[in-house]
């Protein structure tokens, strides 16, 4: 889009509130970045969301930060919170802190793949989206007990991303919650053999399209990370999505949730033969098998950050880190000693 449609299209949308926004209310939602270890996510949100100039620090558990956008001069702003998971997959368990039952209705899902690193690609997408699938569901199944109309809502609103005479309606399997795959590093990505690069980018459409999720490549570029913030936006503060649509492999992917087909994506990109071989129970496990092939995965504990954040140097606190040492100290003699009082016991052998 140029300026002047995103200029436009802002102007709809405060002249045009939504519907389940009353006048006088404001729109809150929460939106969980995670992603590949070692990845910036939140430049995006600073720069782009919350106009903010400082240089986010690297993330090692869970971050999180708001912004506040007000749709009409006068009126109450609009909130969204946003959360970073770091560590890459090291930290799943951490995901069930930001997603409840209370914020369940208005939360959604961005995540960010590394492009210059495709054997890791799968292996972290399939992790961090089938740990969060899981605890969304379990949220899904206790709001059917206590609030089914709710619990119906949200599974309805992700099948209405697809129009029902779409020809994939039966055939995708919508994430519980939106979601936004973002393959970051594209400036990397750009100078792989094409080839390469038309397996990636084909294989993260048909995933996209399966979850019922948008897709977009970003870099260091502004206009590039422009399109990102179309999406981000959408989520964020409700403004409208894009809905200019770029599928060339030899170019950034655009498309947003609802605009692909697996017609127009194709089979997956493997022979005839190569395919026929391959044992799988649904499609996505057919895609995964195929970009497999060509990308063999590094394992889940290779993708694991061992790294231990209190002993990061930003979080250092000399009279906190004295006291630890310290307390370390004792615990190692306490060991000690206690192993030694064990091993003079005498035990009754009856």
């Amino acid at each position: 889009d140029t300026l002047w449609d995103l200029a436009i299209a802002e102007v709809e949308k405060r002249e045009n509130p939504d519907d389940d926004v009353k006048q006088g209310e404001f729109w809150e939602k929460s939106i969980l970045f995670m992603g590949n270890k070692n990845g910036v996510m939140l430049n995006t949100v600073h720069y782009f969301s919350l106009h903010r100039e400082e240089t986010p620090k690297p993330t090692l558990a869970l971050e999180y930060t708001f912004g506040r956008r007000a749709r009409r001069h006068n009126t109450p702003k609009d909130v969204a919170h946003f959360w970073e998971l770091g560590g890459g997959t090291s930290l799943l368990e951490l995901i069930r802190i930001p997603i409840t039952s209370h914020n369940i209705r208005s939360f959604a899902v961005v995540l960010v793949l590394d492009l210059s690193k495709p054997n890791e690609l799968w292996t972290t997408m399939e992790n961090l989206l089938q740990v969060t699938r899981n605890h969304v569901n379990k949220i899904l199944v206790k709001l059917e007990k206590t609030n089914p109309v709710v619990a119906a809502e949200l599974k309805q609103r992700m099948r209405n991303n697809l129009q029902r005479d779409h020809p994939d309606y039966e055939l995708i399997d919508p994430f519980p919650i939106p979601l936004v795959i973002v393959g970051s590093k594209y400036d990397i990505f750009h100078e792989f053999d094409s080839e390469l690069r038309k397996i990636v980018s084909k294989t993260l459409r048909f995933v996209s399209h399966y979850y019922g999720a948008s897709l977009v490549f970003t870099s260091k570029s502004e206009a590039l990370l422009l399109k990102a913030r179309v999406l981000i936006n959408h989520l964020a503060f409700g403004y409208d999505k894009s809905k200019s649509v770029s599928v060339d492999p030899s170019k950034p992917l655009f498309i947003p949730a609802g605009l692909d087909s697996l017609s127009q994506i194709g089979p997956p990109p493997a022979s005839d033969s190569d395919i026929g071989k391959m044992r799988a129970n649904t499609p996505l496990e057919l895609w995964k098998k195929v970009f497999e092939k060509t990308f063999p995965p590094k394992s889940f504990c290779d993708l694991q950050d061992t790294k231990d954040p209190a002993q990061d140097i930003q979080y250092a606190e000399y009279e906190v880190d004295v006291m630890r040492a310290q307390k370390n100290q004792e615990l190692e003699q306490y060991k000690r000693n206690a192993s030694k009082s064990w091993k003079e016991m005498d035990f009754d052998s009856d």
